[in-house]
């Protein structure tokens, strides 16, 4: 490799370091907004895919991503599949903020990679190994400290439960995305968001929305930020930097999410609780990081999860 070309490289890495760390960053503040928008969680989904699906339509049109886009019948259905286990995600986890707390809900959110393991093996018969087996155990055990809140406080458990549904509606969307390949990642984002709108519109009371006020700001935020700026910047980052980097900073959006609702909310988890995170999250990237992906990878449309299992890089340059 010559002088030029690993200065060039290594700008491409610096570059792409920042770019994801600015999308974790935003993707910690995505508590604060859901909240602050003072909508329901099908409400809020209903919005954000809305804004964001007019942002990152606006955005694509821009690139001329609409050319060749190389969708075929069985790509966009599965596409268009995804986004339905994409879009209950979102619910599931916002309702996971109402009943128990960001931090909370964000850790156990964190599980997400193991269930992406385990649907592979049931699903492939994809080989689990010893070491698998072994950081499942630790995640599980992590999982059990966290969960450990009081029975008298129902609202944590039925917030823990909602965050677990919403993590394994991740891994599904992200097992279904995975099989569309050749696509840019920013087209397949636009058709899971747009799916969401027909999809929640029935479940959404868009005459409780009318009084919102300044939760209009806080919604817009939600498709324009976190849909469509984040999902650009991460798309980018990942064309830039190997997948056991992409892990690493991964874990900014936890670690923004808990400061930011301890600062804001003034919630912080309990010391038994605390304990459990750092499990989940080590024993996350372990399991991310012994799993061979390509150094270009896509993840399914959605938040962004834990160090996730992304969909395989497509042809044409990545996406988030």
């Amino acid at each position: 490799m010559t002088t030029d070309t690993a200065q060039t490289a290594a700008n491409a890495t610096r570059r792409g370091t920042v770019e994801l760390t600015l999308a974790m960053v935003l993707s910690g503040t995505l508590g604060i907004f859901v909240v602050e928008s003072g909508a329901s969680p099908f409400e809020v989904v209903f919005f954000r895919c809305l804004f964001g699906a007019l942002a990152l339509g606006a955005y694509c049109l821009a690139r001329g991503y609409f050319t060749d886009h190389a969708f075929t019948p069985r790509k966009l259905a599965l596409a268009a599949l995804g986004g339905v286990f994409i879009v209950f995600n979102w619910v599931f986890l916002f309702e996971a903020y109402e009943e128990s707390s960001i931090s909370l809900a964000t850790a156990v959110y964190h599980t997400q990679p193991f269930y992406v393991v385990l649907l592979g093996a049931l699903l492939f018969k994809e080989r689990l190994t010893a070491a698998t087996f072994g950081w499942l155990g630790v995640a599980f055990a992590g999982l059990l400290l966290v969960s450990g809140v009081s029975p008298s406080d129902p609202g944590s458990l039925t917030g823990l439960g909602f965050a677990l549904l919403a993590a394994l509606f991740y891994a599904v969307s992200t097992v279904i995305t995975k099989r569309v390949t050749g696509v840019r990642p920013h087209l397949v984002a636009l058709v899971q968001v747009l799916v969401g709108i027909p999809l929640l519109l029935p479940f959404a009371d868009l005459a409780a929305v009318n009084g919102l006020g300044a939760g209009w700001a806080w919604l817009v935020g939600l498709g324009v930020i976190h849909t469509c700026l984040m999902y650009v910047l991460m798309y980018s980052a990942y064309q830039k930097l190997t997948t056991s980097k992409i892990a690493v900073l991964a874990f900014v959006y936890p670690a923004v999410a808990m400061v930011a609702d301890g600062v804001v909310y003034g919630n912080r988890i309990g010391l038994v609780q605390a304990l459990g995170v750092p499990l989940i999250l080590v024993a996350s990237l372990r399991i991310n990081r012994t799993r061979q992906q390509p150094r270009t990878v896509a993840r399914s449309a959605t938040d962004p999860a834990p160090v996730t299992t992304p969909a395989p890089a497509p042809a044409a340059p990545s996406r988030r």
